[in-house]
């Protein structure tokens, strides 16, 4: 086969815009004994994957490979450092857990409300001037929440139109 034609079906096969029946030619391609020199280090991943396919887990001893890394190596030296690392992480927790204790057993205790009015009426004209306060700016916001709504019913709206223009 022409070698133009097969980089277009190398190219085609990198951006993955071949077809199954294209991708088995290019392996049987490369498989063979005619490529081209200039097609040999395609070639060498193409028998690549062909060798990888034939691999199968049982040839590798998997499971005792595995096993092999899994186990701990035990020695004099390891066991004494986990077994002091253990000990320290126990001996951590047990001090954070009595000094967060002791901590909040030594907080102060907040004080009582003292009255800051001797005269009744006076405290009675200081509260209605502060909820007249909070009553104003609730009205603000109040106000300024209707306009957000008429935003949110707006966007809502424009949506729905949007959906139905796809549809």
């Amino acid at each position: 086969m022409d070698s133009d034609k097969i980089k277009d079906l190398l190219e085609r096969y990198w951006n993955c815009e071949t077809t199954l029946e294209e991708e088995q030619w290019l392996r049987d391609f490369f498989n063979s004994n005619e490529v081209p020199q200039s097609l040999q280090q395609e070639a060498q991943l193409f028998q690549y994957l062909k060798q990888q396919q034939n691999v199968k887990l049982s040839d590798l001893n998997f499971e005792q490979k595995l096993k092999q890394k899994l186990q701990p190596k035990e020695g004099k030296v390891r066991s004494l450092l986990m077994t002091g690392m253990k000990l320290a992480a126990g001996i951590s927790v047990v001090v954070a857990s009595f000094w967060l204790v002791r901590q909040e057993l030594n907080k102060e205790q907040p004080e009582e409300v003292v009255d800051t009015y001797n005269d009744p009426q006076k405290a009675f004209e200081e509260t209605k001037r502060a909820l007249q306060l909070i009553s104003k700016n609730f009205g603000k916001a109040q106000k300024a929440s209707t306009n957000i709504n008429l935003i949110n019913e707006a966007t809502e709206k424009l949506q729905k139109e949007n959906k139905k223009a796809d549809s």
